[in-house]
């Protein structure tokens, strides 16, 4: 599942992010690291960009971003357990 396809209020866990080194490296430096723990915030009125929690910090990511960090929901992860 693509991080921009998850709902607000839905969290869950980065697992790859498929974007050039340059902005990866940015996003790492935000706290978008494969395993990291991320939660779906808000969404702008239009619906770009999205506010998400990472390392409980609050990072906004444009869809376009977004469609690129491939992500497992939470509701997987528990079903899975």
């Amino acid at each position: 599942m693509m991080l921009s396809e998850a709902q607000v209020g839905q969290s869950g866990v980065v697992e790859r992010i498929d974007l050039s080194e340059e902005v990866s490296h940015h996003l790492a430096h935000l706290g978008f690291l494969p395993g990291a723990s991320f939660e779906v915030l808000r969404r702008a009125p239009a619906g770009d960009p999205t506010v998400y929690r990472i390392d409980g910090v609050e990072v906004g990511l444009r869809n376009e971003t977004a469609r690129c960090i491939v992500i497992e929901a939470r509701e997987k992860i528990e079903a899975a357990r």
